[in-house]
């Protein structure tokens, strides 16, 4: 979109077919469900986080020899995997959230494993928990690995021996190691206060320029990805507390990733990316030369004002994203199927560990089936070639404790250092790091374990892909519908503001936001539901007609905002200029 399109209205969606019945059966993908991408710029993070938490009670419990403990200090040491994409002050909160999870959830499955030792009611606990984990999660956003680790523990709990006297000292090992987790999650704020902020705002840079210079077919997908990057560039910045220089450093260039969404034509892509290099390491925040008529931190108050506003009485409720009618509920009630039907077709067999199956089934649910077929793929292939590892270390592990807490601690540094590449190739590590697990309280039979595992996936895999199919999700084309409509009253606050003379302060930039979150909030929902099963025919044509409106009117906004700056800027100026006239 060039920036001499100035819009004040859009033209009104043309509806789309609704046919009363459901749509064709869409094709499960296997082409590319298994190639490798571009590992995460913060893959060391939590590779290097879990590996310092676990390494710190694992060897005291070696040092005291009871290794056998150990599963429930790594529960705590797992929590080390989460929030590294928030800034400090927001992971605190979320690290602290994420332990009491943990020892909520782990309470939960000790109490019901010290009170019976039913198979068929540990498991319907284990899928009721994975079903909760599951939606919490989601429901909090609190990010990767999300539900999984929590449903691991507390699943592997059920299925231990436990007394009701055991409990206290067995949580208290976990609120330690959680402590640990903490403190190490925290850890880099000392060296690098400001990391996460400005590892956002270089995404929000990089994914504008990957936008300026997309070519004509695949623009319209870079420019929804430029809008989330730079709408989590804004939620980051403001979830960092204070308004301190760097912060505001970093507020200029957010606004920039704008101006260019606004105006690629005359935005130089090879700017953006060096600003976004600028901001590796611990070096000054890059400062762009004045230009797009935003020329000094005072022009983006209003910017942030907006924003701040929008944050404070626009954001959902954990209670209402759970409410009925959530996208959320259906997948909860997947995850909770199929862990049940996984857990009960392992009994079935007779696997000696069905919690195994129960955490395959978890692991697959996604948003949409499409994303849970490409997920049991995935699972299933890592699996396998994890327990082929499995089998080649296991000798060695059998050799002393040492080896077994030693090995744990490099694979899971490497399903951390190999899964942003491809789920798959973090589970060859994770599987062979679970398996070693079960080592820490006694040496097993590794073929009896091998061979469950297999059993336990195959089984878990094609359960859950069953359910997922089953379960139908008819609420995803439902929350498209609300979220066309969102969008709509936001585009036409948006305008209405626009036409106003002289909009109040802050305004502008409030309208600017709601409408770029409702723009990603609707892509997000079409894209949910566009790999669902079993959907009345989708509204295409006019979530394609609402989107390319709302990004007219938000670059209509930046440029009203850029025009308002270089006024004020030349009025402030021309008065300065009067003054010192006067005076000489």
């Amino acid at each position: 979109m060039s920036s001499a399109e100035t819009p004040t209205s859009a033209p009104t969606p043309s509806a789309s077919p609704s046919p009363s019945g459901p749509r064709l059966v869409r094709r499960l993908p296997l082409a590319g469900v298994l190639r490798l991408h571009k590992p995460s710029d913060i893959w060391f993070k939590p590779a290097t986080s879990v590996v310092v938490s676990a390494a710190v009670p694992n060897l005291t419990l070696l040092a005291l020899g009871r290794l056998d403990l150990a599963m429930y200090t790594m529960a705590g040491s797992l929590c080390a995997l989460y929030a590294h994409n928030l800034p400090y002050a927001a992971r605190a909160r979320a690290l602290a959230w994420v332990v009491l999870g943990m020892l909520a959830s782990l309470a939960a499955a000790l109490l019901t494993a010290s009170l019976t030792s039913s198979a068929a009611v540990l498991v319907a606990v284990g899928a009721v928990l994975a079903a909760a984990q599951k939606t919490l999660c989601d429901a909090t956003r609190i990010g990767p690995p999300g539900h999984l680790i929590l449903t691991f523990i507390s699943s592997a709990s059920l299925f231990a021996p436990q007394t009701l006297g055991q409990i206290p000292g067995h949580l208290a090992l976990t609120a330690g190691a959680g402590a640990v987790a903490w403190l190490v999650g925290m850890a880099p704020a000392l060296m690098r206060p400001h990391g996460p902020e400005r590892r956002a705002t270089a995404r929000a840079l990089n994914a504008a320029a990957a936008y300026v210079s997309a070519e004509d077919g695949a623009r319209e997908r870079a420019r929804a990805g430029a809008a989330a990057a730079v709408h989590a560039a804004w939620q980051s910045l403001l979830a960092t507390g204070g308004r301190g220089a760097a912060r505001r450093g970093l507020e200029r260039l957010v606004v920039r990733a704008e101006v260019a969404l606004a105006a690629p034509a005359d935005t130089d892509p090879a700017l953006l990316r060096a600003w976004a290099a600028g901001l590796s390491g611990t070096g000054p925040v890059p400062i762009p030369a004045r230009h797009d008529g935003i020329s000094d931190p005072g022009d983006i108050d209003d910017e942030v004002l907006g924003i701040e506003a929008e944050l404070a009485f626009g954001k959902p409720s954990l209670r209402r994203r759970l409410a009925p009618g959530s996208p959320l509920l259906p997948v909860a009630l997947r995850t909770a199927v199929g862990c049940a039907l996984a857990g009960y077709g392992s009994l079935a067999l007779g696997v000696g560990r069905p919690y195994w199956a129960l955490v395959t089934a978890a692991s697959l649910y996604q948003a949409n089936v499409t994303l849970t077929w490409n997920r049991t793929v995935q699972r299933v292939a890592g699996n396998l070639a994890g327990v082929l590892v499995f089998a080649a270390v296991v000798p060695l592990a059998h050799v002393g404790q040492i080896f077994v807490v030693l090995l744990c601690l490099l694979f899971s540094f490497g399903a951390e250092a190999f899964i942003s590449r491809n789920y798959w190739l973090g589970s060859v590590c994770v599987t062979p790091m679970a398996l070693l697990i079960t080592e820490f309280a006694r040496t097993q039979e590794a073929g009896e374990l091998i061979t469950d595992r297999v059993v336990d996936t195959l089984v878990g895999a094609l359960l859950g892909i069953v359910a997922a199919v089953i379960v139908t999700n008819r609420r995803a084309a439902d929350h498209i519908e609300l979220a066309l409509e969102a969008t709509e009253r936001a585009r036409e606050d948006a305008e209405r503001t626009l036409a106003a003379p002289r909009p109040e302060p802050g305004g502008l930039e409030t309208t600017h936001r709601r409408l770029a979150a409702a723009l990603v909030e609707l892509r997000a929902a079409d894209d949910t539901a566009a790999g669902e099963w079993w959907q009345r025919a989708l509204p295409e044509e006019r979530v394609v007609a609402a989107e390319q409106a709302g990004h007219r009117t938000l670059a209509a906004t930046v440029r009203r905002r850029t025009r308002r700056t270089v006024q004020e800027t030349d009025e402030h100026r021309g008065g300065t200029d009067a003054r010192e006239n006067a005076r000489a």
